[in-house]
């Protein structure tokens, strides 16, 4: 049987400490995640935000935070609402980034999709809006 409250209670955690580092908890995010986690992003891939793609493996998944970290500074991230069924979780709130290169700012509504199976997130998708970190972006 799933455990919703423990599967919030872990994202709760890692979105605290992703604020307090300023996205400085990559090896924090990786520790929760399964080897062989599904994790996607609304930009897929395009450019100038390549490291924004789907990943299948947990190791593979660094490049995502490295170019995060290379790519950009954290401004605040929020995550206020946490919706829990069964293994999955729906983690909603908001986030800002300026882009080192540009110096532009995005600040965008985050949703983010989690499953978890056996106490480890195994898939994962986030939803942001994609035309704000273009225009920062570049």
């Amino acid at each position: 049987m799933p455990n919703e409250s423990a599967h919030v209670e872990t994202l709760k955690k890692a979105y605290s400490l992703w604020r307090e580092t300023k996205g400085g908890s990559a090896d924090h995010w990786l520790s929760i995640v399964d080897k062989h986690i599904s994790f996607g992003s609304m930009a897929r891939g395009a450019e100038p935000v390549a490291f924004a793609k789907d990943y299948d493996n947990r190791e593979d998944l660094r490049a995502y935070f490295k170019g995060l970290s290379d790519e950009w500074t954290m401004v605040d991230y929020v995550m206020d609402e946490y919706v829990a069924q069964g293994d999955a979780v729906v983690a909603r709130g908001s986030c800002s980034w300026t882009n080192k290169k540009t110096g532009k700012t995005m600040d965008t509504p985050k949703l983010d999709f989690w499953r978890f199976r056996d106490g480890k997130a195994v898939e994962f998708y986030e939803y942001y809006d994609t035309a704000q970190v273009m225009a920062a972006a570049v």
